[in-house]
């Protein structure tokens, strides 16, 4: 996972879009009104007015606030709702709470349809975990920067990330833009204790091969440049799921979003390939 170089303390009460409520949204158990699934305490940013639902995580573990920039983005023709995942508290942090917590907001979201999650990083591994879980609440899933699920992945993202620290070079990005301040501060507790049951539960067999269940189509999007091997990563979750397709940016790291050289063709092959998902037109920016 990325390290979080680009978080900052400041919060989101300025998003610098009117597709944007920038109201902050805190969904709360409360909220969920008589009859309705009980909501987590989860911190929620919506963005655009109509279309289809796209749930777009964050990745770290911990990094909330980071898919802003992809939530955006997409606001023309979606409803992009971007929610911060839960921090540490009085329970030790596990994928299936996540999983939890994002099911009971989708059920609780009004949609037209199944929506789909777009993730990226370790955003990317979740929306994974969470249609495998729960592959009828969704339509399909869009993995940008996917993690890692095999010791040969890690291994090799560990030295391509040596190498270009040695020669002088940013291991994770190409040429990217400098990142929006629209992060919270970074929860260490709530990373270390996600990713280690992430580990631990790909040690225990659980991950990739969980992803069995998934039949939907699923696009993995990756920069060329990006340390996460990607055609390796791809390879092994290949195994698991058929449907998956894989793209590949050049001139572009972890973050095409922010890349100068692949951040059109990144928007432009998320955007129409939702909307090929969701049976509507979208024009290609």
């Amino acid at each position: 996972m990325k390290p979080n170089a680009r978080l900052s303390s400041t919060a989101d009460a300025v998003l610098g879009s009117p597709a944007c409520d920038l109201a902050r949204s805190r969904v709360m158990g409360a909220d969920s009104g008589g009859g309705g699934p009980e909501l987590p305490p989860l911190h929620v940013r919506r963005y655009g007015e109509a279309g289809p639902v796209v749930f777009v995580l964050h990745g770290g573990p911990a990094a909330a606030g980071n898919a802003a920039p992809i939530a955006r983005g997409l606001s023309e023709s979606f409803r992009a709702i971007e929610p911060f995942q839960r921090g540490s508290g009085d329970e030790p942090l596990t994928v299936a709470r996540h999983v939890a917590d994002l099911d009971a907001l989708v059920r609780a979201t009004d949609s037209p349809g199944r929506p789909v999650v777009v993730g990226e990083s370790w955003g990317a591994m979740l929306a994974l975990a969470y249609a495998a879980a729960h592959p009828e609440a969704l339509s399909a899933v869009v993995l940008v920067g996917c993690g890692t699920f095999d010791p040969a992945s890690r291994a090799r993202m560990h030295e391509l990330i040596a190498q270009r620290r040695a020669a002088a070079r940013d291991a994770y990005d190409y040429d990217a833009e400098p990142a929006e301040d629209l992060a919270l501060p970074f929860d260490e507790r709530a990373h270390s204790e996600t990713w280690n049951d992430m580990l631990e539960a790909q040690a225990r067999g659980v991950y990739p091969a969980a992803f069995a269940a998934i039949d939907l189509p699923v696009l993995m999007i990756h920069g060329a440049y990006d340390p996460h091997p990607g055609q390796m990563i791809h390879r092994v979750l290949a195994q698991y799921m058929p449907r998956i397709e894989y793209h590949e940016l050049t001139d572009c790291g972890h973050s095409p979003w922010l890349e100068r050289h692949a951040r059109a063709a990144f928007f432009a092959k998320l955007s129409v390939w939702l909307g090929e998902q969701f049976g509507i037109p979208v024009i290609e920016r």
